[in-house]
């Protein structure tokens, strides 16, 4: 009997300063973290603009982007009720998240500490 050789993944050497793109708020958009979920794909954010509002993730984006509580998100309000009402547009990565903090998008957010 032949048997197949087992893969073997090939070792990925560590940067200590990897380069990654960060997607940073535009025009409204602001920073929020994911307080509550509320069911039918709506959350209640709490952003960093300090407004809380009832998002929802647009149908382009309900099967692809997963969130949970505590989650960094990227939140475009609504142009009528935007302070109550917004959509998520992006959910940021621990890296993502850290490089965020470093720049100052989120200095304001260092007492939430759930990320």
């Amino acid at each position: 009997m032949f048997h197949k050789k087992p893969y073997r993944r090939p070792v990925q050497e560590e940067t200590p300063e990897q380069l990654i793109r960060v997607r940073t708020p535009k025009g409204r958009e602001v920073l929020g973290i994911l307080e509550q979920r509320l069911g039918a794909s709506r959350m209640r954010v709490r952003c960093l603009d300090g407004n809380t509002r009832v998002c929802r993730i647009p149908g382009r984006l309900k099967r692809r982007l997963w969130v949970r509580e505590g989650d960094v998100v990227l939140v475009e309000p609504w142009e009528l009720g935007g302070d109550e009402k917004g959509d998520i547009l992006y959910k940021y990565r621990k890296a993502e998240i850290e490089w965020l903090k470093r720049k100052g998008f989120i200095k304001e957010a260092e007492e939430f500490e759930a990320f």
